[in-house]
């Protein structure tokens, strides 16, 4: 193992984007996330997914050199055109514009239309958080989830994240997929050679499965079933359908290198609560999470983060000895990655 400081995890995600071919303002901010999924314990998007990332560059389904644009076609709506390049950029770009309008109109969104995968969603509702706003966002990706009672994947695993500002400390964030859990976590056992929890996962056939490899070849389950479902399909109207981007169905895959650009999409709703709340908003949230927490063995959504991310702080990531090995390569050399 090396330990890596989170000034060492950024700097090197950075010199990786740039070395296969990202430019200084999508490597910038991208590298950004990367520490910060370090940091919050989130790993399997974190260092160990940056090489894809790379790769993505490279074989061109991300735009290296794109420059998001921004235009405010209402009061209350931002609207960011990320040029089928990283969203993190794209939502820098527009992330002024849209803390602005939400305390001018008490509420509003901002769409980011054709863009790659967004990652954490946390990471973006909790910068809006901390500026005072509730937040939420909605994110498709690639056909990976069947549809609740089919066996071909269909909806990307399309997450929602809320944050809430709070009184003192850092916001309560919540981050969700709309399937019983994340792909990256069924990739990663199926890297490891280890089986996954009953639920999580279909086979090709349909039939739920503990075998990760054959999850892969399969499907994601929706959460709950038809409710998993029935929220796919609605990041799937917000993403693909608000801001004209790809629907989950029609969009290229995250992983491998075919396909050029995914074009998927974000959107994001701010609310300002003061002018219905009044200026005692965060107290009363305050009070709710206080009661809530009263009952031992209840935590807050994003509780476990928190804690990672302090002593990520102080004691830094560990990076096993391989994966160390990939990351000075690409940093070095870049991403070889060509289309297939």
């Amino acid at each position: 193992m090396r330990t890596l400081t989170l000034d060492d995890v950024e700097d090197i995600s950075r010199r990786m984007l740039v070395s296969s071919g990202a430019s200084a303002l999508q490597a910038r901010s991208t590298a950004r996330s990367i520490r910060d999924a370090e940091a919050d314990g989130i790993r399997t998007v974190g260092l160990s997914y940056l090489p894809t990332y790379c790769d993505h560059v490279a074989c061109g389904k991300v735009v290296g050199d794109a420059v998001p644009t921004v235009s405010h076609p209402r009061a209350a709506v931002v609207a960011v055109d990320a040029h089928n390049g990283f969203c993190h950029p794209a939502f820098e770009a527009g992330s002024a514009a849209l803390a602005a309008a939400a305390h001018e109109c008490g509420v509003a969104l901002m769409s980011i239309s054709h863009s790659y995968s967004a990652g954490v969603l946390g990471w973006f509702v909790e910068q809006l958080a901390a500026d005072g706003l509730v937040a939420l966002m909605f994110a498709n990706s690639s056909s990976l989830m069947a549809a609740h009672g089919g066996s071909t994947p269909f909806f990307g695993t399309n997450p929602i994240a809320w944050a809430t500002p709070r009184a003192n400390g850092a916001p309560v964030v919540a981050d969700l997929s709309s399937s019983t859990v994340a792909w990256v976590k069924v990739n990663a056992a199926a890297q490891a050679g280890e089986p996954i929890p009953l639920g999580w996962a279909l086979d090709a056939a349909g039939n739920p499965t503990t075998d990760a490899q054959a999850a892969l070849a399969g499907s994601m389950a929706p959460a709950a079933g038809h409710k998993g479902s029935a929220l796919a399909l609605l990041v799937d109207i917000m993403c693909g359908g608000v801001t004209g981007s790809n629907f989950s169905f029609e969009a290229s895959g995250f992983g491998g290198m075919a396909g050029g650009p995914p074009n998927v999409g974000q959107l994001i709703l701010a609310i300002d609560p003061e002018p219905t709340a009044g200026p005692g908003f965060v107290d009363r949230i305050e009070t709710e999470l206080m009661a809530m927490t009263e009952q031992p063995g209840v935590r807050l959504p994003g509780d476990r983060r928190l804690s990672s991310r302090a002593h990520a702080a102080a004691v830094g990531v560990e990076v096993p000895d391989d994966l160390m090995a990939v990351l000075d390569d690409y940093a070095a050399n870049g991403s070889r990655a060509e289309p297939d």
